[in-house]
């Protein structure tokens, strides 16, 4: 399940859509819609984001949310490291070995770690 997929999953929930009636009521396969909530296909375009939105009559903060969970939802990351410091690269390489065996505590205290020194950087102005 991917980020975006979890968050079509739960407004369905919420409105009490079958993925089966949604993906009709869209003009999608029930098929490519299930693949693409569980990762199995890559994210989906920006015209299909505002379909959705439009669906759930998603407005301003929670539009803006679903496509930002579309953007964090590609199943298959390419990092590029060149240019980048050698410890940028081991990192990158050190993660993609070691995530599939990351439970889901670890996950959420990396991603905490990170976004709270992005945001830090972002509040100080700072560029290291």
């Amino acid at each position: 399940m991917t980020p975006f997929g979890t968050k079509v999953r739960e407004h369905r929930a919420a409105k009490g859509i079958s993925l089966k009636k949604m993906a009709e009521d869209l003009d999608v396969s029930s098929a490519y819609f299930s693949a693409l909530e569980h990762g199995h296909r890559g994210r989906p375009g920006s015209g299909l984001i505002q379909q959705i939105c439009a669906y759930f009559e998603l407005m301003w903060d929670e539009a803006e949310e679903l496509k930002r969970l579309a953007e964090l939802s590609h199943p298959r990351v390419v990092v590029d490291t060149s240019g980048l410091s050698p410890r940028a690269t081991e990192l990158a390489n050190l993660l993609a070995e070691a995530i599939p065996d990351l439970d889901e505590d670890t996950i959420e205290w990396v991603l905490h770690e990170i976004q709270g020194r992005l945001g830090a950087k972002e509040k100080t102005g700072s560029s290291s």
